[in-house]
């Protein structure tokens, strides 16, 4: 960014929660030097993180109906997926109420019947289980210290398996030290036929897991990523590239 001009600064109990400004992008941040969420004031639905981008190979695989965001941040998820999938049903949760009532005032959330925002911690969200369950879930569970450790336990990676429908997927975005992580692996095995991973090369590690296996050859998975590349504003074909089996 260039120029920032500092448009909220506040603070809960789990730490600052800023808001910065150039006249192009918008940021939220939650430490010093941190990007939790950035959009493009014009295109906000048009993903501005790599590993955004790369959570968005699932819809290469399933067409959702329902999905649930776990970690709102400033909405960039949403604004891409209420754009890219007619229709959808959108919950997303996020732990803290000042960040919702930040993303609501400053990232142009959009509204409507099919967009549910609940302020509860993801972890128990799971644990006591969606009113149903989704063709697709997505955790994003950062806070001032990192990633939510919460999210490499069994019990989560398992609650999270019974509330994605028979033909679901998972999306998990990690760090990469996570890359190595055998046990993470072998838990998301037990509930998940096909699991698959990649770097996006800006420290994340990002897998995806679905119940069944889908078979769709390079071919067929590289046109469609042209096309949802050219509806989502960002080239999906990278990132299908560098995704492999794990």
């Amino acid at each position: 960014m260039s120029h920032q001009n500092l448009l909220h600064d506040s603070a809960d109990d789990l730490g600052p929660i800023r808001i910065f400004d150039d006249g192009q992008y918008r940021v939220l941040s939650f430490a010093e030097g941190d990007e939790q969420s950035r959009i493009r004031l014009s295109t906000p639905h048009i993903l501005q993180h790599e590993y955004t981008q790369a959570m968005m190979l699932p819809l290469l695989f399933c067409e959702p109906k329902r999905v649930c965001i776990l970690g709102l941040g400033g909405g960039a998820l949403l604004h891409a997926l209420h754009h890219a999938v007619p229709a959808i049903h959108i919950t997303a949760v996020e732990l803290r109420q000042e960040v919702m009532d930040a993303a609501e005032m400053y990232f142009k959330l959009p509204r409507g019947k099919r967009i549910t925002l609940n302020v509860a911690n993801a972890i128990d969200c799971m644990a006591e289980g969606l009113p149903k369950k989704v063709d697709l879930l997505m955790t994003d569970l950062y806070n001032t210290e990192g990633m939510d450790q919460g999210v490499l336990q069994a019990s989560f990676i398992e609650n999270c398996a019974k509330n994605i429908k028979d033909d679901g997927w998972l999306v998990l975005n990690c760090w990469m030290n996570d890359k190595n992580n055998q046990d993470l692996t072998d838990i998301i095995k037990k509930h998940f036929i096909d699991v698959r991973a990649l770097d996006t090369g800006g420290g994340n590690w990002v897998i995806i897991a679905g119940k069944r296996m889908n078979h769709g050859n390079a071919k067929e998975l590289k046109a469609h990523a042209l096309s949802l590349s050219n509806h989502m504003g960002f080239q999906l074909t990278k990132w299908l590239s560098r995704l492999s089996a794990v």
